[in-house]
């Protein structure tokens, strides 16, 4: 696994790459005291963890989340506990409170493997359960072709007609498998087997125009390139 590190404060980076050189399969391919040049490498190149201070100067890590691929797993990292519940709330993989032990970095580290063993289990499997108003319902990936996210539900729009669940886009960029689906805009989760062609900023599906959005347009065109 690849990582990198950013915090504006030198020491607290120090610590983190000292805990990174001790875990042999852990690669650290970049540590940054200022996020907006962190950006531009994952813009560039693959990684597969961040660790993310939140209170920096130049833009917070909440804020910072919310703007990089979703496929990367974020460990925050923080002087302050307030920060807990906005975290989980943005699906970060763990929470470290500094000072960081090197017992709870591991825990975070195995909170990763843990997430990363889920997603291949589902990647495994072939369907999903949506929970819709009065059952739960059996959908294969296969018949679907995008979901669509409004204020208060989420339309998945299949080969066979709309389903609508209260389950909201969170759960599904979680539960949906990533070689397959993927977000491409603040309301739109599309399932890449059923794009058509893509027209500047819109990709087209069964007749249908969904937008790129500028947060997700480079995550998009980096899955599209790869395969």
């Amino acid at each position: 696994m690849t990582c990198i590190i950013i915090d504006d404060e030198p020491l607290a980076i120090d610590l983190l790459e000292s805990y990174v050189s001790k875990i042999e399969n852990l690669e650290l391919i970049g540590s940054f005291v200022n996020p907006l040049e962190a950006l531009k490498l994952l813009r560039d190149t693959p990684v597969d963890i961040l660790f993310l201070d939140i209170q920096m100067p130049e833009i917070t890590g909440v804020d910072f989340k919310k703007i990089i691929s979703p496929e990367v797993k974020v460990i925050f990292t923080t002087a302050y506990s307030g920060y807990a519940l906005e975290s989980y709330d943005l699906n970060a993989v763990d929470y470290l409170l500094k000072p960081i032990t090197f017992q709870r970095f591991l825990q975070a580290l195995e909170k990763v493997q843990n997430k990363n063993s889920k997603t291949e289990t589902t990647k495994d499997e072939d369907y999903v359960f949506v929970k819709t108003e009065y059952r739960h319902q059996k959908l294969f990936f296969s018949d679907i072709l995008y979901l669509k996210g409004l204020s208060d539900y989420v339309v998945i729009q299949t080969k066979n007609g709309k389903v609508l669940t209260l389950q909201n886009m969170k759960e599904f960029e979680q539960d949906l498998p990533n070689n397959k689906f993927i977000r491409v805009h603040k309301s739109y989760i599309i399932n890449l087997e059923h794009i058509e062609f893509i027209e500047r900023n819109r990709i087209v599906m069964h007749g249908e125009y969904i937008p790129i959005g500028a947060t997700y347009k480079d995550a998009f065109w980096k899955k599209i390139n790869n395969k």
